[in-house]
């Protein structure tokens, strides 16, 4: 019986989300976008925008588990702790509605997905549009990545079950 799995690429201004149908060999793209919090807003506001949204699309799909991206530091503080506010936020969500969630960093998301940890963003993508036989490379690159992460977790729970 398939499994539904939720990736999610956690961001401030604009988190993308991915949504499969995993199992019997294949994985299947049942929905991806991205969650924009209005520019200008309190941080306050859009962070409930960010779970009231989240919470909507776990709802409508019943995903079984999830997985996020691992915060990585980057040059830029105030980008960083942002981020980190909103992967707080959606870990919230996750667990009060109940989803398990395995967090990957890049490097692992491009080596389940392309077989290559050094892989291109654009490999990735390119992979990611071939697993899930998409017609076009899934956009914004937020969605892309997040359905990059929710492959990973398909491919991860092949080898878990050993």
């Amino acid at each position: 019986m398939p499994e539904i799995i939720i990736g999610i690429d956690p961001g401030y201004a604009d988190a993308g989300y991915g949504v499969i149908s995993a199992g019997g060999g294949r994985e299947k793209c049942l929905a991806y976008g991205s969650i924009r919090t209005p520019a200008g807003a309190p941080a306050g506001d859009r962070l409930k925008t960010l779970y009231g949204r989240l919470k909507e699309i776990i709802v409508r799909f019943k995903p079984r588990r999830a997985a996020i991206e691992k915060l990585y530091f980057s040059t830029n503080v105030k980008t960083a702790l942002s981020v980190a506010e909103a992967r707080g936020v959606i870990l919230l969500c996750l667990e009060d509605l109940g989803v398990p969630c395995r967090e990957f960093g890049p490097g692992e998301v491009k080596v389940a997905v392309s077989g290559h940890g050094g892989a291109a963003k654009s490999q990735v993508q390119k992979m990611t549009k071939t697993l899930l036989g998409l017609k076009e490379i899934p956009k914004p690159d937020d969605a892309a990545d997040a359905l990059a992460l929710a492959l990973t977790l398909a491919n991860t729970r092949k080898f878990d079950k050993l």
